[in-house]
This record gives C-alpha cells, structure tokens and sequence, in this order.
C-alpha cells in the first residue's frame, strides 16, 4: 500500500502527545490586540488540547505523527 501525504498546514499547527491528544495553539491572537486586556492575551499565549471529535480529523492529516 503507498505511503499517506501529510497535510503540511496540519504539520506546522499540531502536535500529538503520547496519549494520543493533540495540541495546538489557541487562536484569537493575531490582530485586534487593542480591545483585548492583558490578561485575556497572556491566557491566550499558552496551548490547549483539542477536542476528540478535532483530534480524530487531526490524526488523519498527520499520520505518522
């Protein structure tokens, strides 16, 4: 059976743990910074793990991750 492209944006944004989760930025940070306060930007720095219903369309773009 041939190999499984990888999806290159799907490559760049997420990574998958050991567990099998996977992690991604969280968005709502690249414009319109002014409105927002400096703590919702700060909380906004870390990531967060998607969902399972994302991670399984996720796996499937990446899969030799």
């Amino acid at each position: 059976m041939p190999k499984v492209k990888s999806n290159s944006g799907a490559k760049k944004r997420f990574r998958i743990t050991k567990k099998g989760k996977a992690i991604r930025a969280q968005g709502f940070k690249s414009h319109l910074l002014e409105s927002k306060s400096s703590k919702r930007k700060r909380q906004l720095r870390g990531t967060t793990v998607s969902s399972e219903a994302e991670t399984k369309r996720i796996k499937r773009m990446i899969p030799y991750k």
